[in-house]
């Protein structure tokens, strides 16, 4: 499981490079600022989760099912969370609109949460 962590995290961290520069070079000619702005904090989301995963794969103190738990809410927010913000930032980029999938993102944002309360609740439990 580790390792699928570890390699997660870092497709993560590289797709997070690519859309930050595709959100800072690319989007300025085909959405406003404030869909800019939305679109890096997609991003920002994205990168910070990636790397708390890439640290949770080396932890050795994290039990293993832990790690687990914590790995699925984190993946399923980044995809939820960061994922919808960049879908709703490119509708118009599209041409379809996608304004129904909004509360996808406070979903996402709350999966984010359940990784960080589940984390901090192994790292309590640490003998």
């Amino acid at each position: 499981m580790n390792k699928t962590i570890l390699i997660t995290g870092a497709v993560a961290a590289l797709l997070a490079v690519l859309l930050g520069a595709f959100g800072a070079h690319g989007l300025e000619k085909l959405v406003d600022s404030d869909n800019i702005d939305s679109f890096q904090t997609g991003v920002r989301y994205q990168m910070y989760h990636a790397i708390v995963c890439i640290i949770l794969g080396n932890m050795t103190m994290v039990r293993d099912v832990a790690k687990k738990r914590i790995f699925y809410f984190f993946l399923s927010g980044i995809t939820l969370f960061s994922g919808s913000i960049y879908l709703l930032v490119l509708d118009e980029v599209l041409g379809i609109s996608l304004s129904g999938i909004g509360f996808i993102t406070p979903l996402g944002g709350f999966m984010l949460i359940l990784g960080w309360i589940f984390f901090i609740t192994s790292l309590i439990k640490i003998k």
